[in-house]
């Protein structure tokens, strides 16, 4: 699957266009598409009027502090979470496996930032697209582009696809860091 996303500057009063497209494949037709027409004000009005987002706000605060109790507090054991350029039965599931596979990949790099370009949310769906900046302390340091879906019930995150290139990070990685994520997380 294949997400894009564009957003309209603002000019005067006049309104935020954000579309969102989803596409099943390259060169396959568009399987849906999301649009938010907010003026600033709305925009306040949107993250209050829409608990799921505000919640997805929060999650990504918890997660870029490192509190990993924090984390598995997002998800139940039916969750799932999974990076699409891993193999496709590389799901983890429930908060125990959501949290080992987060610090197997985020545990030993030495910082990271996160840069939160745009986030849509469509009822239970949130869509973000952000980019995460990585550190290891033998030097490299990597920029990361994501676009994350994440679906809610309840409060909790019941689904989390991370859209993101495999290459870019395994370009910059460090031998020893993709050795230590090769040992897996379960």
């Amino acid at each position: 699957m294949v997400v894009s996303m564009r957003q309209s500057t603002m000019v005067g009063d006049q309104e935020q266009r954000t579309d969102v497209a989803l596409t099943a494949s390259p060169g396959c037709a568009s399987i849906g598409t999301m649009t938010d027409n907010t003026t600033p004000d709305a925009a306040a009005a949107d993250k209050a009027d829409n608990p799921n987002k505000a919640r997805v706000e929060e999650f990504w605060a918890t997660l870029y502090a490192r509190d990993w109790d924090g984390i598995a507090s997002f998800f139940t054991e039916e969750s799932e979470y999974t990076d699409v350029p891993s193999p496709a039965d590389d799901i983890a599931r429930g908060p125990a496996q959501v949290v080992a596979r987060l610090r197997l990949g985020l545990e030993k790099i030495s910082s990271y930032e996160h840069d939160l370009r745009l986030m849509v949310a469509d009822g239970d769906t949130v869509v973000t697209e952000h980019a995460e900046t990585w550190h290891w302390h033998t030097g490299e340091q990597v920029t990361l582009p994501f676009v994350s879906v994440q679906e809610l019930s309840g409060g909790s995150i019941i689904r989390w696809w991370d859209y993101w290139d495999l290459s870019t990070l395994m370009n910059a990685a460090p031998a020893w860091w993709i050795e230590h994520i090769a040992s897996g997380y379960l």
